[in-house]
């Protein structure tokens, strides 16, 4: 599975206009239904204040974040899991993502058309509706996931008969607690499964079992209060799928990405009332989603933001920078930037005692600065 977000939602909701302002890579934007047909992808930095702190301590020659890959996939319509506007291709697009960002219209422009039913026919906009809608065809494509499976494990059974039926309980339990939602067009991870049936029904890759995050997509003059009814009541929705709700308006958004200098970015952003960009909470958000985690080199050539899995242990961090760091792993010097923070340089945290070392069971944390050891 690859790790990376996919943007999803209708036609016109403004799933390109966002993901070219993530990637400032121009993603077609049209009024006008499946104007993406093959996914684009855009790779994204992180912004981190951590990193920019240790950069400013260290002074480095270079600074390198880490980042979050995104896909742009066309809108989903009524009917994509029977392949209705090209909805087979568009399904297996997000079956190898890994997190998805549900890309919600929460504005009024009689100008951009609103489509849910089919590609020719205006709808009015209506959060509940268009979800609904997406989560219908995500749900049917699982079904027909799980029923395709049925097949094999009928077969699997009769060829190694009641021990293989045994190992598979924890499979039979989860798909009990599953199928229900789906045919109610609801979400698999609404489910209340237990590790073991979690892990036992993994690689069926199902759609509404990924971990989910909504993107209610408002207008410029909504941006002051940051929400609307639209926007309340995707909130809610988000609540009963065991998901979450950014708000994001895709237009400012896009502008903003148009900025090169940095100055002028913040002077744009405070003049809508703004601390920070969105798109840089969302990317956050979707980067934790993804269970990575992020830990830290320093020095006066370079400060860098590495990518982990939440739970690798200190040799597997080693391997991200390189694989004979692996190999010939002996331990890890390891402080945390926020031990850098208050101390002030990494003499002062050995000073204080805080300068660790750490062996081959240790879980690296998000945040520590790591130094490696190693003999190959």
């Amino acid at each position: 599975m690859k790790l990376t977000c996919g943007i999803v939602g209708l036609p016109n909701v403004g799933k390109s206009t966002i993901f070219s302002a993530l990637t400032k890579a121009p993603a077609e934007a049209a009024n006008y239904p499946f104007c993406t047909i093959d996914p684009n992808i855009g790779i994204v930095d992180l912004n981190d204040e951590r990193l920019d702190f240790m950069a400013s301590v260290f002074e480095p020659k270079k600074k390198i974040p880490a980042s979050v890959d995104f896909i742009d996939i066309a809108g989903l319509i009524k009917g994509a899991s029977s392949g209705e506007g090209l909805g087979n291709k568009f399904l297996a697009n997000i079956r190898e993502t890994a997190v998805i960002a549900h890309v919600v219209r929460c504005f009024d422009n009689p100008d951009i058309q609103h489509v849910r039913d089919d590609a020719k026919t205006d709808a009015p906009v209506d959060p509940e509706s268009d979800i609904l809608t997406i989560n219908f065809e995500l749900a049917q494509a699982d079904l027909d996931t799980i029923e395709k499976r049925a097949e094999k494990i009928t077969r699997q059974i009769r060829s190694l008969g009641k021990e293989e039926e045994k190992r598979l309980a924890p499979y039979f339990s989860a798909v009990e607690k599953i199928k229900p939602l789906l045919t109610d067009g609801k979400c698999a991870r609404m489910a209340d499964l237990t590790d073991e049936e979690k892990n036992a029904v993994y690689d069926l890759h199902l759609l509404t079992i990924k971990p989910q995050v909504f993107v209610c997509n408002i207008d410029e003059d909504t941006i002051a209060q940051g929400t609307n009814g639209y926007v309340e009541t995707v909130q809610r929705i988000a609540k009963e799928q065991k998901s979450e709700a950014i708000v994001i308006c895709g237009k400012f958004e896009a502008d903003l990405a148009e900025i090169e200098s940095e100055e002028d970015r913040k002077e744009f952003m405070e003049s809508a009332g703004l601390k920070e960009s969105a798109l840089s909470v969302l990317a956050r958000h979707v980067y934790h989603l993804m269970g990575l985690r992020t830990f830290f080199t320093g020095g006066a050539d370079e400060c860098r933001a590495w990518t982990i899995r939440a739970g690798d242990k200190a040799p597997q961090a080693a391997g991200v920078i390189h694989t004979d760091f692996e190999k010939g792993f002996i331990k890890a010097e390891a402080y945390s930037v926020d031990d850098l923070r208050q101390y002030g340089s990494e003499a002062k945290i050995k000073e204080a005692g805080k300068y660790r070392q750490e062996g081959k069971d240790y879980v690296v944390q998000d945040g520590d600065v790591l130094f490696f050891k190693f003999n190959v």
